[in-house]
């Protein structure tokens, strides 16, 4: 209680509950052509290489408008950016909502969806940017806890397509961004942590091979939970022939458990550091991975199995980002935007990695041992950088150093109302 007290009192809450509901809802959307997916492709008649493809669309375009919203968001302040970006997400659902017919129109939709999938860098910055380097890693974990959004998606989006026909889902999704947009604009506040630097500052983290070392983990623990999240309604549906909202159903008890256990992440990190959190989660992700290629005559297994995976997955998204304002404690959001961006471009990979090995061996396993063979190879990645990582600007495992100087703490709430 005490410790809840504390953190309360060291930052600006209500930006940190405005931020969570931005990321929250604008994952919502991002994912929902995933959760739709089943419906999607039984109009369309698709094939597994298309449905594959179709999912990844959003999730890669999302990845390519990260940095360029956390570039913005500088300029114009990140609870701006959040505006702006909202009020785009309400136009775009609206086209698809009056416009989207073919399956080229989905494709054209999921470009369009990627609006919601830039929002990452900037929620995560204006959620923690109130709070000191010893509160960072709770507070991104409370603000990345969005993506429980995917929740939100799969639990709701299949009943409301089964009722209304999944085109209608988009004009109603649009009516629900309403309300985060509302919070934001009445109870958020730019935080004084202002990263004011030139173009060529701002880019500076992506030729830096740290930068690299944290976007291609980033690829694991992110792009694994939107990867699979956006195609799990699609792997239960095909795998084991439950309904479409059963699918949708299955996918939610992955995808919270991977949305709760992100802010379980943030804070271990702060106590036992963020390397050593990510050294465990790596190794539970490959290992669960693996298993759930070889369980998939089992649905009770392999939906356990899917929870665990996508526990290590959050998990370490928290940990990753207790580390990024320990490296970049002056451009976090922009530093946070391109490793979000590499990341989620990784997500991308996955759909169409489970699309083609169902198209070309006739089963999912093989997608399944690819992923849990990139988790491995990073893992060894990080057990070499992170020697020079705990010489330089960590503690030993990650911790936040100690003596910290004044440019690198936010100035307290109450010191700048």
């Amino acid at each position: 209680m005490s410790l809840t007290k504390d953190f309360l009192r060291a930052g600006h809450w209500p930006t940190l509950l405005a931020s969570f509901l931005y990321f929250d809802f604008c994952f919502a959307i991002w994912v929902l052509n995933g959760a739709m997916a089943p419906f999607i492709s039984e109009t369309f008649a698709l094939t597994p290489a298309q449905k594959g493809f179709m999912i990844s669309v959003p999730i890669l375009a999302g990845a390519l408008m990260r940095f360029p919203l956390g570039v913005l968001a500088q300029y114009i302040g990140r609870k701006n950016a959040a505006l702006v970006e909202m009020g785009l997400i309400v136009a775009a659902l609206c086209f698809g909502y009056v416009f989207v017919g073919s399956y080229d129109d989905v494709l054209a939709m999921g470009v369009l969806l990627g609006i919601a999938g830039a929002s990452f860098g900037v929620a995560l910055s204006l959620g923690s940017g109130w709070y000191p380097a010893r509160y960072k890693g709770l507070a991104m974990g409370i603000a990345g806890a969005g993506n429980s959004g995917t929740v939100l998606a799969v639990l709701f989006a299949p009943p409301l397509a089964t009722q209304f026909g999944w085109q209608a889902v988009y004009g109603l999704a649009a009516f629900t961004m309403l309300l985060p947009m509302a919070v934001m604009a009445l109870a958020a506040k730019e935080p004084p942590d202002i990263e004011k630097q030139t173009l060529r500052e701002h880019t500076a983290c992506l030729f830096e091979k740290d930068g690299w070392a944290f976007s291609l983990i980033y690829v694991v623990t992110f792009g694994g939970f939107i990867g699979l999240a956006s195609f799990l309604p699609t792997y239960f549906y095909d795998q084991f022939k439950v309904s479409k909202i059963e699918a949708g159903q299955l996918t939610m008890l992955a995808t919270l458990m991977g949305s709760a256990v992100r802010v379980v992440g943030g804070a271990l990190s702060d106590r036992i550091g963020g390397v050593n959190t990510l050294t465990g989660v790596l190794a539970i992700a490959a290992i669960s991975l693996l298993l759930c290629g070889l369980a998939g005559g089992s649905l009770v297994l392999t939906t356990l199995l899917f929870m665990l995976c996508f526990a290590a997955f959050g998990a370490g998204n928290g940990a990753l980002f207790q580390l990024v304002p320990l490296r970049w404690p002056l451009s976090t959001a922009v530093a946070g935007s391109m490793i979000g961006e590499v990341g989620a471009l990784g997500g991308g990979f996955i759909p169409n990695a489970m699309g083609q090995s169902l198209q070309r061996s006739g089963s999912y396993l093989w997608g399944f041992v690819a992923i849990a063979l990139l988790a491995l190879a990073m893992l060894f990645m990080l057990r070499v950088v992170q020697i020079r990582w705990t010489r330089t600007w960590a503690e030993k495992g990650g911790r936040a150093r100690a003596s910290v100087t004044s440019d690198e703490v936010p100035v307290h709430y109450a010191e700048a109302k």
